[in-house]
């Protein structure tokens, strides 16, 4: 970092001659080899634009660095709050969301933890259309690949929900999820009742 700092100002404080004589002796000196005041101008401003995207890309790293852990739970917060919503749009949007985060158990649970599933099953049984109730199953699917997470489906009604969702002629994945939810908590009852 050292090196790195001491070039930077070794290439930006380098002494060159400097014209001091009047316009109207400029010419004389472009014949000797000296360079004229706009061409040092422009040199200075290509190393200070430098300096500053170097200054500018440093900080949003740190920045980012510091920020992005806290958004996870903030952006799992907002989703979850997005369920709450009359208007099925955001509740599709909040389930899409939810959908994505889901990535390991950890994050399962913290939307369990938020009330995520009571919520999503909530959605599941209260959606009027077959886009609403394909976000919510996808969603739903994503947080049961966790065994805690099954378990407060369970707790919410989820199977009840599930199996009373109606028929699809339109979206087949709608019931392509419907079997695996449906798979799922069959499995893992069959896991609890043999250990």
């Amino acid at each position: 970092m050292r090196g790195l700092v001491a070039g930077i100002s070794s290439y930006l404080c380098r002494r060159r001659p400097v014209n001091v004589r009047s316009r109207q002796y400029s010419s004389s000196y472009h014949e000797r080899g000296f360079p004229d005041e706009r061409a040092m101008e422009e040199e200075a401003e290509k190393k200070f634009g430098w300096l500053f995207k170097l200054l500018f890309i440093g900080t949003a790293t740190i920045g980012g660095y510091h920020i992005f852990p806290y958004l996870g739970d903030n952006l799992i917060h907002q989703s979850v709050s997005l369920l709450n919503v009359k208007d099925p749009l955001f509740k599709r949007m909040g389930a899409s969301r939810l959908a994505r985060f889901a990535t390991d158990d950890e994050r399962r649970m913290k939307i369990v933890e938020l009330g995520g599933a009571q919520q999503l099953v909530d959605m599941l049984g209260g959606a009027k259309d077959d886009s609403t109730r394909k976000e919510a199953l996808n969603a739903i699917v994503a947080i049961a690949r966790s065994d805690e997470a099954v378990g407060a489906l369970h707790s919410a009604g989820a199977i009840s929900v599930i199996m009373g969702t109606p028929l699809s002629s339109e979206d087949a994945e709608i019931e392509k999820f419907k079997v695996k939810l449906l798979k799922r908590f069959r499995d893992l009852r069959y896991d609890e009742s043999s250990s």
